[in-house]
């Protein structure tokens, strides 16, 4: 049901980027593809809109909407099947799963108890609901809503939050980012002025997340039990110690405005990575580098500041944990950031380097692609891509697109691979394009806005080779959710092998005469274990590829050849 016209990179001479000047349209817009394939587009279901992001459970993807959520199987790929649409509007529905339990995010006013459509007006409502709601999904085609956690400013985003040291409860980290709601509604609300003098007294709501704590032998009991004021100057005790370096009246190097004004009160979005006690706060004006190692008493470690970063959105590390990229949502999503007059450090990704607990820019990466006015394009929601020895992050770029990067060298990186369709309306700007792109257990689904649900393959190409996709989707996940990582590891295997090979040909390392047997002793052991060979036979063949590598032992290369040979022995 795709119903598009495909324009491939190599149709356009080396000089164009195929990107530029395609048809638009809803349904039918132009496509322009390198080392990706659309494999199947679903449109929204009835009664839906504004798709946002997406969870992952078994075969199973969750995508929520300003709506409610939908369920899709996607047990094949190549024809994703939509299973459940669960009407709950609020806004803006964001989704996370664990185990069988779904969390969404809820903002809006008009966001009720009952998940009815009709709204709950009034500046006080007792059927009003904003905060995070729990679902039962025991039975995922029939979801049933348990009692879920009230919050002062509803849930812009939230984040799942586990304790290596705890396997009875998990934590949710609760963003806010809307308007405090009356103290007559929920008790404990302060919608105190915001200020850039320093505040140290009372309980404002702002300037802190909320920390839920989920029992999950009685999930309906969950409740906040912190609110941590990360922002707070350790020397001065102000909350407010994170003000935005640039004062709310100053402009933005585009001559627009800073966002926020005027200063860091909450975070837009927060990714944990519980292996390594480790929070990053995409937070307004400021990224921050928190211990979560207590996950009740988080503290901030690290705070960074960018006079052209407009509003730090979301985070992303890399597999390792060494690394972290932000991102700018310049314009909020809904507006043209990618085009011919937009600088590459604006609505970008900020690259930094974890250095004894410090963080250390690198560079910038933006979509390389000029996009129209007619396209909301910035940078949102991605995820690590795990090609074994690299960094690879695949990103939704809104109406810019899909893009696929490579950052293993954070100074420089370089995309290599990517997928975007014309504008949806080429005579003015329609909101769409994809909120968040997730590689998921072989392959990427989006979240498009406007259009639906899509599923995508990665293609080989001289920038990734079929071994390095193949080890990547070996690494099968029970479920997913992109802002709790968790290290990916690629366990011994011929593509494994492969992919080494593979880059070690790309930089140059291995070439020639050395490079024809080590591939050709890597294929005939990959072929004798596919015959039920023994093991001895297919080690003397791991053995040969070793030896005709030349390679020192600490290669790469030989490393990945000695841990498969090890499997055999």
């Amino acid at each position: 049901m795709l119903g598009t016209s495909l324009v491939t990179a190599a149709a356009a001479s080396a000089a164009d980027d195929p990107r530029e000047g395609l048809g638009g349209g809803l349904f039918d817009a132009e496509i322009a593809a390198s080392g990706v394939e659309l494999l199947e587009s679903l449109p929204t279901p009835e009664g839906f809109s504004i798709n946002s992001d997406l969870a992952f459970t078994g075969d199973k993807a969750v995508m929520g909407s300003y709506s409610g959520f939908q369920v899709y199987d996607i047990s094949d790929p190549a024809a994703p099947a939509l299973e459940t649409a669960f009407l709950c509007p609020g806004g803006q529905g964001d989704v996370s799963i664990h185990g069988d339990l779904l969390f969404m995010s809820v903002e809006q006013t008009s966001g009720r108890i009952d998940c009815g459509a009709q709204g709950a007006g009034g500046a006080v409502n007792p059927d009003r609901f904003r905060g995070v709601r729990i679902f039962d999904i025991s039975d995922i085609s029939n979801p049933v809503q348990l009692p879920g956690v009230q919050t002062c400013r509803g849930s812009h985003t939230h984040t799942i939050v586990t304790d290596p040291d705890d396997t009875e409860n998990v934590y949710i980290y609760n963003s806010g980012t809307s308007s405090v709601r009356s103290p007559l509604e929920l008790a404990g609300c302060s919608n105190a002025a915001l200020t850039t003098a320093p505040v140290t007294e009372g309980n404002p709501t702002q300037w802190r997340i909320d920390v839920i704590k989920v029992p999950l032998a009685a999930p309906e009991t969950a409740a906040i039990v912190s609110q941590p004021r990360i922002f707070t100057d350790a020397g001065t005790g102000a909350f407010n110690g994170l003000q935005n370096t640039l004062p709310g009246s100053a402009q933005h190097p585009s001559g627009t405005t800073y966002s926020p004004t005027p200063n860091t009160n909450t975070c837009h979005d927060v990714t944990a990575f519980p292996e390594i006690g480790l929070l990053a706060g995409a937070c307004q004006g400021n990224g921050i580098l928190v211990d979560i190692s207590d996950p009740v008493n988080p503290v901030r470690i690290d705070a960074v500041a960018d006079t052209n970063f407009s509003y730090w959105h979301s985070a992303t590390f890399s597999n390792d944990g060494s690394k972290v990229i932000f991102t700018d949502e310049w314009g909020g999503g809904s507006s043209a950031r990618c085009r011919v007059t937009d600088q590459p450090e604006w609505g970008a990704n900020a690259l930094f380097e974890i250095v004894d607990g410090k963080m250390e820019f690198k560079s910038y990466y933006k979509l390389p692609a000029v996009q129209t006015s007619a396209e909301n394009c910035v940078a949102h929601n991605g995820s690590i891509v795990p090609v074994p020895g690299r960094d690879i992050m695949v990103q939704a770029w809104y109406q810019g697109g899909v893009s696929i990067f490579d950052f293993t060298d954070t100074s420089n990186p370089v995309e290599i691979a990517y997928l975007d369709r014309g504008p949806i309306n080429p005579a003015g700007l329609v909101l769409g394009g994809y909120w968040s792109t997730y590689w998921y257990n072989g392959n990427v689904i989006g979240s498009e806005i406007a259009r639906g649900f899509d599923s995508l393959a990665l293609t080989a190409s001289d920038m990734l080779s079929a071994n390095e996709i193949a080890a990547a989707g070996e690494v099968q996940l029970d479920e997913f959710n992109a802002q709790t990582q968790a290290m990916l590891v690629n366990a011994p295997s011929f593509a494994v092998a492969g992919s080494y090979v593979d880059q070690a040909e790309r930089a140059g390392d291995l070439s020639g005469k050395a490079l024809t047997q080590v591939r050709k002793h890597l294929a005939e052991a990959a072929a004798l274990e596919a015959d039920g060979s023994s093991d001895r036979a297919v080690v003397a063949q791991l053995d040969n590829a070793i030896k005709k590598s030349g390679a020192s032992s600490d290669s790469d290369v030989v490393q990945a050849l000695s841990a498969l040979k090890a499997t055999f022995s």
